[in-house]
């Protein structure tokens, strides 16, 4: 049991201390888990440094996951992710209850104006970085396809976004 409680805390200290998200806890973590507990050699550790970057999704999640099931299977892989989510978890709920306390205050619906916009925004430029990535690696035709048929799926026929996004998957796997 004691274990687990190392693990928990081994990714929970990192992720309230490491301002800037995977990349700025990183080095706590490399504290944590190869100074403090020993499960990991400097060597070991750049390793599944190196093989968390090489995958999708944030680092530091995917370094509790395989760091935690190293040292306690799969109970320790899910108390290392949760872990590390754990502090924003918190934080975000905290906040959305004392949102929520002042919801019809007139300054909280100001701000909430003030986010969406900007959310929108964000969105529609990374939306547009996917494209223009998409055209430079795939070529004209095969993202003009890709865009269509996705629409079509998503829009006119009404498909789970799910099952487009593996059709999609599955189309640059056996064509691209």
């Amino acid at each position: 049991m004691i274990i687990y409680w190392e693990i928990f805390l081994a990714f929970f200290i990192p992720g309230i201390l490491g301002y800037g998200g995977g990349p700025a806890s990183i080095p706590l973590v490399e504290n944590e888990v190869v100074h403090r507990y020993g499960w990991l050699s400097v060597s070991e550790f750049s390793e599944v440094l190196a093989l968390g970057n090489a995958l999708p999704g944030p680092i530091a999640t995917k370094m509790a996951g395989y760091i935690g099931y190293e040292q306690a299977g799969i109970l320790g892989a899910a108390v290392g992710v949760f872990a590390t989510v754990a502090p924003s978890l918190i934080l975000m709920i905290a906040l959305m209850s004392l949102l929520y306390k002042f919801r019809d205050s007139p300054k909280v619906k100001r701000m909430s104006n003030y986010v969406r916009p900007t959310i929108a925004l964000l969105l529609g430029v990374m939306a547009f970085r996917f494209f223009a990535e998409s055209y430079e690696a795939s070529g004209t035709i095969q993202t003009v396809f890709l865009i269509i048929a996705s629409y079509l799926l998503l829009e006119k026929w009404k498909v789970h976004p799910a099952y487009v996004i593996v059709g999609a998957l599955t189309y640059g796997a056996i064509l691209l």
